[in-house]
């Protein structure tokens, strides 16, 4: 039975009468109902943390302030489990609303043009950090902790303990946003097909190496190739067989495939952690003021370089040849469940948010014992990838302040904020939706025992691996109007309607049109974009790093990795 259900309790009683005040009996009403020990703290630590959060909303009692996020199961957990315990315990009355990301953006958006304060707080995704840096019209939580939320800061946050910081921390040094919930997007595959004797020799003898985990995509297209149409009857499998999935409906979900670090697996950007630098993996160039200069070619962007050709050209190829005819019509939402339906031997991009929904005991893709027959596993790279540089995309929704709400109402929603991510409730939240933020959480003995029916989440976030996926960086200096010219333009190569040249060529001539605008205004000062003179594209594929010349030979020699043995080498 859910928290929000046991209404005998104390807290139960409270929350039927509205409260009216902070409480430490509802706290610990909400600590007996719904944490208990699963907690990094002690039940003594756990009620100290509470009581601070007593104490520090009585200048608020009975405000009632709005927030927003968007709809994931981490957020629903929040919505409608943290927000009700907390208005019971501090006495300020909090509704989280649930909104597309699309929304949030927009709602966001609209804040920044208009100065109204449509919401307290955001969990905004950090990859609207050049955004919040260079328009300044968010708080920065590094003055705002010392300032005005001084007070309404606690002792107990541990900013050391969050994993995403790094993300969220502009080019000045100062942090913009507070990690909610974040998670990757990796390589799915099914390990039972994989181990299987068979399945195992029969690769062998046709491509001459073992099959495993792909390190690059040449192995990968090799392993769509194999179980593509493969009879897996020996398996007690029926029905069509796949050996990638993937989407491609003209929407906006579609430029999130690409935003969201397509382009990065494939090698377009230059080398650096958490983004390359000084071509990130949008293939936007900047100077060595963090000013954007450039997306194509020509101004030493890589956004229509031969390696983003490649990466297009490729994801449109395995979505023809080697995944389920329906999926070009698909958007993200719909093709998110197909490989949990049982069909689908792998796909480089999957995001690791669907682990809760992917282990779900009746589904085709689970054992009895409650284990999963799939895994999760770095994504394989392209051929023009190199080591150092970033090799896929992790999100990390963010709690965002902005200037315009009024000081006590931003008081009050950084209190839920730090409340929601606090140590007493994360590793119940994790439990949940399975979206680390914490060191503590990931390391936790909870964790460690269920980490067997979670498919390697536990195991990627607690190796050195996971630092090569990141979010978008500082070089895109306005997330929402770039990132909606990435679906419309890729679309129109997902379509016929243009080669993937073509398509890229007018994708970066439009986030240049949209970076000259910004220029001219100066609304971004001296940390906004100063294009370059156009050159000869030849003379910048010629320099070293991104962007960089077209390959002779783009089918490099496939390797594949055993996945017990990657495992093994994540925990030396």
């Amino acid at each position: 039975m859910s928290f929000m259900l046991r209404t005998t309790t104390a807290l139960g009683l409270a929350l039927a009468a509205g409260p009216a005040f902070a409480d430490m009996d509802a706290a610990r009403a909400f600590l007996d109902a719904e944490i208990g020990d699963m907690s990094t703290l002690s039940r003594a630590e756990q009620e100290a943390e509470m009581q601070w959060f007593v104490d520090a909303a009585q200048p608020f009692q009975g405000m009632e302030i709005k927030v927003v996020s968007e709809t994931i199961t981490t957020h629903e957990y929040e919505s409608k489990v943290l927000a009700p315990a907390f208005s019971a315990i501090t006495g300020i009355q909090v509704t989280h609303d649930l909104i597309g990301e699309g929304d949030v953006v927009e709602k966001l958006q609209t804040q920044m043009q208009s100065g109204e304060n449509i919401y307290d707080a955001y969990v905004n995704d950090s990859d609207l950090i050049g955004t919040h840096w260079r328009y300044q019209q968010v708080r920065n939580l590094t003055d705002w902790m010392a300032g005005e939320g001084a007070d309404v800061t606690s002792p107990t946050l541990d900013l050391e303990d969050f994993i995403g910081t790094q993300f969220t921390t502009a080019p000045d040094g100062k942090l913009y946003q507070l990690p909610d919930q974040q998670f990757a997007n990796l390589y799915w595959f099914r390990y039972d097909w994989f181990n299987d004797e068979k399945n195992r020799a029969d690769f062998k003898e046709k491509y001459g190496y073992d099959l495993g985990v792909p390190v690059n995509w040449s192995a990968y297209e090799d392993i769509a190739e194999f179980f593509t149409g493969r009879d897996l009857s020996h398996l007690g499998v029926t029905g069509e067989v796949y050996g990638n999935m993937d989407y491609g409906k003209k929407d906006p979900s579609l430029g999130w495939r690409y935003t969201d670090a397509w382009l990065s697996m494939a090698g377009v950007g230059s080398k650096g952690e958490p983004n390359g630098l000084p071509v990130d993996e949008w293939g936007i160039r900047v100077d060595e003021n963090s000013r954007p200069v450039g997306s194509c070619v020509a101004r030493g962007g890589a956004t229509n370089g031969p390696a983003a050709v490649y990466a297009v050209e490729k994801a449109i190829e395995w979505l023809q040849k080697y995944s389920p005819p329906a999926a070009a019509g698909m958007t993200f939402s719909e093709a998110g469940p197909i490989p949990g339906q049982g069909a689908i031997a792998q796909q480089m991009f999957w995001y690791t948010a669907f682990t809760a929904d992917a282990v779900k005991p009746d589904l085709p893709v689970m054992n009895e014992d409650g284990t999963p027959k799939w895994r999760m596993a770095p994504s394989p790279h392209g051929v023009y990838w190199e080591e150092g540089t970033k090799i896929g995309y992790q999100d990390v929704g963010s709690w965002t302040l902005m200037k315009s709400t009024p000081v006590d109402r931003a008081q009050a929603a950084w209190l839920y904020a730090q409340f929601v991510t606090s140590k007493t409730v994360d590793v119940k939240k994790a439990d949940v939706g399975l979206t680390f933020i914490r060191e503590s959480t990931i390391n936790s003995d909870h964790f460690s025992e269920r980490a067997d029916k979670l498919g390697g989440l536990v195991e990627f976030y607690r190796s050195p691996a996971r630092v090569a996926w990141s979010p978008t960086g500082t070089n895109v200096p306005d997330y929402p109007k770039l990132a909606q010219l990435w679906w419309q333009n890729i679309g129109d190569a997902m379509s016929g309607a243009k080669t993937a040249q073509e398509a890229l060529d007018a994708l970066c001539e439009a986030q240049e049109s949209v970076m000259a605008r910004l220029e001219r205004a100066g609304v971004q000062g001296d940390i906004g974009p100063k294009l370059n003179e156009e050159k000869d594209p030849q003379w910048w594929l010629d320099q070293p790093g991104s962007p960089k010349a077209k390959l002779e030979n783009e089918d490099e020699e496939p390797k594949t990795i055993a996945y017990d043995e990657l495992i093994k080498s994540w925990s030396n």
